[in-house]
């Protein structure tokens, strides 16, 4: 059996094939194929509040596209989910009938809170001890989603108007960084010895940098500090060609690197665990508790 994620955020649209396993009772997910295309649909959102022609016909297709490596796959459920960018966008509605009429594809423009309850649904991945606190640090190209839990339990969680191409394109206010920073201050200082679980794309490259083979080992503070120094001493040209990293990458990993360490700092995190997870797997994570809860 296979299942499809499909993230269509800020910066890139993935498309996520899963084989389920059921070993008596016990279901698991293993990742078939994973595709990422560069769209960057905030770059329209942020700015012009619309989507172009040009960004919805290169989405559409992209879409298309999609939907035929499901039907290759024989993909048997998917779920289709769009974040910050295209709700952002006066005609995001509109873009989702367009890909519905034509790719076929029933695309979810979900809200912030609802974002947050997908990228957390994957911490099925996580190796979690319940006797410690964690906090789930998500930076999108659009915004960041934080879910405090101890343990097991979720605490809070908010989705903030701060992303990657946000700042990029000058588009974040101070008052929404006051607003995270009250958040975390909030909800952490009754909470002793917090662990920060980061997720998505950049928080993942950033972790491959950092040298650190092995997933259960964190990456600290002081190393992520040093990676952004790094990273910054670099111009965006030299990033690509000297240090090899993809054109949409280059230019939000220092953004990333910058709503990471201000989140960690205001809530006093010194190591965070990378565990290589993000939307497409929560959105995964969300179709098995959808359809084995019916049997279970």
């Amino acid at each position: 059996m296979r299942y499809a994620a499909i993230d269509v955020g800020s910066n890139a649209v993935r498309l996520l094939i899963a084989e389920i396993t059921d070993n008596n009772g016990s279901i698991s997910f293993k990742k078939n194929t994973l595709l990422r295309v560069p769209v960057r649909l905030g770059d329209d959102a942020f700015l012009n509040k619309k989507i172009s022609d040009k960004k919805a016909g290169d989405l559409i297709k992209s879409m298309q596209a999609f939907r035929n490596l499901m039907d290759v796959f024989k993909v048997t459920d998917y779920m289709a989910c769009a974040t910050s960018a295209m709700r952002e966008a006066t005609n995001g509605q509109e873009v989702a009938n367009r890909i519905k009429e034509e790719a076929g594809i029933d695309l979810e423009i979900v809200h912030g809170q609802n974002e947050a309850k997908i990228i957390y649904a994957s911490h099925a991945e996580v190796d979690i001890d319940k006797t410690k606190n964690y906090l789930y640090i998500d930076v999108g190209g659009g915004s960041t989603e934080l879910s405090l839990f101890s343990g097991e339990t979720l605490l809070a969680s908010q989705s903030f108007n701060l992303g990657t191409i946000r700042i990029l394109d000058n588009q974040d206010k101070e008052e929404t960084w006051t607003d995270m920073k009250n958040f975390i201050r909030e909800h952490t200082r009754s909470q002793k010895n917090i662990f920060g679980i980061g997720t998505g794309g950049n928080i993942n490259k950033l972790f491959r940098l950092s040298g650190i083979k092995n997933n259960a080992e964190p990456l600290t503070y002081i190393k992520l500090k040093e990676l952004y120094n790094y990273l910054n001493s670099y111009s965006l040209k030299d990033r690509i060609n000297v240090l090899g990293l993809s054109q949409d990458r280059a230019d939000v990993i220092i953004p990333a690197c910058e709503i990471y360490l201000t989140v960690l700092k205001c809530a006093g995190i010194k190591s965070m665990y990378v565990p290589s997870v993000g939307m497409v797997d929560g959105i995964i994570q969300t179709l098995i508790e959808k359809n084995f809860s019916k049997t279970g």
